[in-house]
């Protein structure tokens, strides 16, 4: 089976944006186990969309816009980890995450327990503004912590080389390019954008 995670070092920071332009750059299907809210598009539609390839049904969509946890007990639903394991296909599977790592799925299990459990190579997503560096070598630090295998980080938003360096020179690990700030967002201009990630070295970790 290969998987790859997209996870994120918080929430609104371009992760499915990302995740559209690597679903379509590995010829892959996309995954999001678990949806917050549904009031707007959902993340599965604008993979779809962006990225022309198939998209699997989330295994729950939840209508309250907040951490999963909270959504489903607004439902009375509880998220059980069991479902939310990756499904064996043909071709390659890109999965995104919710939010950050530290996300809360139930009262008793984090977003990042259930990334440790798949055993499959994590791409982290970090937005270039201010903080990144603090956010980001946290997130490196407990995916390592956690047992995680890492085949990058990719940053999205305005060129900041030096964080770059100290992210990937501190947190030891590949840097697989930069996404930039595309101001409008279509299939045509996220392929072209994607160009500057490194996705032979994700295929690599596949």
């Amino acid at each position: 089976m290969s998987v790859v995670v997209v996870a994120g070092t918080d929430t609104g920071i371009g992760k499915t944006v990302f995740s559209a332009g690597l679903t379509r750059a590995l010829g892959a299907t996309y995954w999001k186990p678990v949806q917050s809210g549904l009031e707007e598009e959902t993340d599965s539609e604008a993979v779809a969309r962006l990225s022309g390839r198939p998209v699997l049904p989330e295994a729950y969509r939840l209508r309250l816009p907040a951490s999963p946890h909270l959504s489903a007990e607004r439902e009375g639903v509880e998220i059980d980890p069991a479902r939310l394991v990756p499904p064996s296909l043909d071709g390659p599977l890109v999965v995104e995450g919710a939010g950050g790592l530290m996300v809360p799925l139930t009262r008793r299990r984090l977003y990042l327990d259930v990334i440790a459990d798949w055993g499959a190579p994590v791409v982290l997503c970090c937005r270039t503004a201010l903080g990144t560096i603090n956010h980001a070598l946290l997130s490196l630090a407990a995916l390592r912590a956690a047992g995680c295998r890492l085949a990058g980080v990719a940053f999205i938003g305005e060129e900041a080389e030096d964080s770059r360096r100290v992210i990937c020179g501190i947190g030891a690990v590949n840097d697989l390019g930069r996404l930039p700030v595309l101001e409008q967002v279509t299939a045509e201009t996220l392929a072209k954008a994607f160009a500057g990630i490194d996705t032979d070295a994700i295929r690599g970790a596949l």
